[in-house]
């Protein structure tokens, strides 16, 4: 990968033809080093949220050594990054083949379940091992969350004992744990403890030793329109809920964030290939990095890369993609300077999380390059800095003024309780 030191570097030494993800590895280094340095629990990084290999190794060359994977691809990137990884397999339903070659394939002892289906097939499909680690997916509220992702996984609370004592009975050598979701883009830091009191209540009925409580993702980032308190007070809830649970001091603390870690590691440069009024069709869109602008409306700061002097005025601009599909646009707004034009670059940011990592190729279209860029990215939560985010009003100037330069947070994280 080539190195700029800024996007407008790129754009000045040649026109790219397809679009570019613009990737800030140190990005990624300081929110690995946030969590490990205040938040009292192993950390699983979800390979879902970006699985680029870049992503991988940096998070390792970063004391990350352990992964919340979901199919055998995830499986295999991470072992080849990383042969000795701590893999735990979290997505609730796999098939038969799936846990069989993660077991006796890849070494992988950690397994998710919602159901006594999955934990018998757990079981049939491991030989009936001794050394499982199973983790039951509780079902919780979510209504502090962008994204509830209520509905399709986890275990009543009516159901929940008689699993909870179904996968006690069944772990032998191994671990038996509870984890949940509270939901993508969590804004309310409370949601976590309220979560955590729900298990709690569980694990009570059920008269069962837990293990391992997960507090699964969730952990947000920052957008416009959506800044969520300091990460400060998610850990603050975390400590405070895990402290209130059931629980023995040899219980382990898990946490398995995606968004949080890689989000403002990724931005990506877009050309203006036509402008019609006030839309403008562009070489990326709902079927490359743009999913979430396109299919939620999701809010993603912007500003022009162009070498020459811009208009002061800003106005609101829609967004197209590159395919035939007319649901291919992005309704913004999108403010940029009135003047954009045919050929002009734009960076779209905050993109590290479900960007590139929800492509396609439909229609010919998908494929991005990758350069690296050694400014900071548009907003960031882990600096010392005062916290700001680009508004939708935010010209390219004003956000070079706005950016959140990088900076190792203060403090040290208490003692760990003890890790198996």
């Amino acid at each position: 990968m080539h190195t700029y030191h800024v996007p407008l570097d790129l754009v000045r030494e040649r026109s790219p033809e397809r679009p570019v993800a613009l990737v800030r590895p140190n990005a990624v280094a300081q929110a690995a080093r946030w969590f490990q340095d205040n938040l009292k629990a192993d950390v699983f990084y979800a390979v879902k949220a970006n699985p680029s290999r870049w992503v991988i190794e940096t998070l390792v060359a970063s004391g990350v050594t352990a992964f919340d994977v979901a199919s055998l691809a995830e499986i295999e990137l991470v072992r080849s990054v990383l042969p000795e990884a701590r893999l735990a397999f979290m997505h609730p339903v796999k098939s038969r083949a799936a846990i069989t070659r993660a077991y006796f394939d890849h070494g992988v002892r950690t397994f998710s379940l919602d159901c006594q289906e999955e934990l018998a097939k757990i079981l049939d499909a491991t030989g009936q091992a001794t050394d499982l680690n199973l983790v039951v997916r509780m079902a919780v509220s979510t209504d502090g969350a962008a994204y509830t992702l209520s509905g399709k996984f986890g275990v009543s609370a009516d159901q929940a004992p008689a699993l909870l004592l179904a996968v006690r009975q069944a772990v032998k050598d191994g671990l038996m744990g509870v984890s949940f979701h509270v939901g993508s883009q969590c804004m309310r830091p409370s949601a976590y403890e309220a979560a955590m009191a729900q298990v709690g209540r569980a694990i009570s009925r059920a008269g069962v030793f837990v293990d391992i409580v997960d507090v699964g993702g969730g952990f947000p980032s920052v957008y416009p329109g959506m800044v969520p308190p300091d990460m400060s007070e998610y850990a603050a809830a975390i400590h405070r809920g895990f402290a209130e649970m059931p629980v023995s001091e040899t219980t382990e603390l898990w946490c398995e964030p995606g968004r949080a870690l890689v989000a403002e590691s990724s931005s990506v440069l877009c050309r203006v290939d036509l402008r019609k009024g006030d839309a403008l069709y562009l070489n990326d869109g709902s079927y490359g990095a743009l999913f979430d602008a396109t299919h939620s409306r999701w809010p993603f700061p912007c500003k022009l890369v162009r070498d020459a002097e811009a208009s002061p005025e800003l106005k609101p601009f829609r967004f197209y993609g590159p395919t035939c599909d007319s649901i291919d646009q992005m309704p913004g707004p999108y403010w940029l300077p009135a003047d954009v034009r045919e050929g002009d670059f734009i960076e779209i940011g905050m993109l590290g999380a479900y960007g590139v990592a929800m492509t396609t190729g439909f229609n010919g279209y998908g494929e991005h390059e990758i350069a690296v860029v050694e400014d900071a990215p548009m907003a960031s939560l882990y600096g010392l800095a005062p916290r700001s985010i680009p508004t939708v009003r935010t010209s390219a100037e004003e956000t070079a003024r706005k950016v959140v330069r990088f900076s190792r947070p203060k403090g040290k994280a208490g003692q760990r309780r003890r890790r198996r």
